[in-house]
């Protein structure tokens, strides 16, 4: 159970990390446009001094030229990198807002300070337009009123396809 004599919580319930989490990377496993069975990896890295573990992580498409769509029930958490992965970690649930274009990942039980956490997801495909696409990550400590703190964008580049 991580110490949490330095966790953050205001009068009124709010709970804050004392020291966020940090976005590491976001990277592609194919980056071509109308690609079928791409993988998406988002890795954050939570500090052993964040003072809460992290419960939610919220990933939005905030730039690009077409709309990406995702597949909630094909969403996975692991322990590491991309290319050190770990032990699978435990999902409580996933949403796909195509509306606002948010894909929320509830984590339980919530990950310990200390670790090193990469989400991946597949869209249904790659985007039909190439070029640079941004995703705000947002992380959420455990509590009953977390305040999700914003880590970064992580940005994921499509190609052109080209017919040989």
């Amino acid at each position: 159970m991580p110490d949490r004599a330095h966790a953050i919580t205001l009068s009124d319930g709010v709970t804050y990390f004392e020291n966020p989490p940090r976005f590491l990377n976001a990277t592609t496993s194919q980056d071509g446009t109308y690609i079928w069975g791409a993988t998406y990896y988002f890795t954050i890295s939570i500090p052993d001094n964040a003072g809460e573990p992290l419960k939610t992580i919220v990933i939005q498409q905030e730039s690009g030229a077409s709309r990406a769509v995702f597949d909630p029930n094909k969403v996975a958490a692991f322990e590491g990198t991309r290319d050190r992965s770990g032990e699978e970690i435990p999902i409580q649930d996933v949403s796909f807002d195509a509306r606002s274009q948010a894909i929320s990942v509830i984590f339980d039980p919530p990950i310990d300070p200390g670790t090193t956490v990469t989400i991946r997801f597949y869209p249904v495909r790659n985007p039909g337009i190439g070029g640079r696409y941004l995703y705000g990550i947002t992380a959420f400590p455990l509590g009953e009123q977390p305040h999700g703190q914003f880590l970064g964008y992580g940005e994921i580049s499509i190609h052109d396809s080209q017919e040989d």
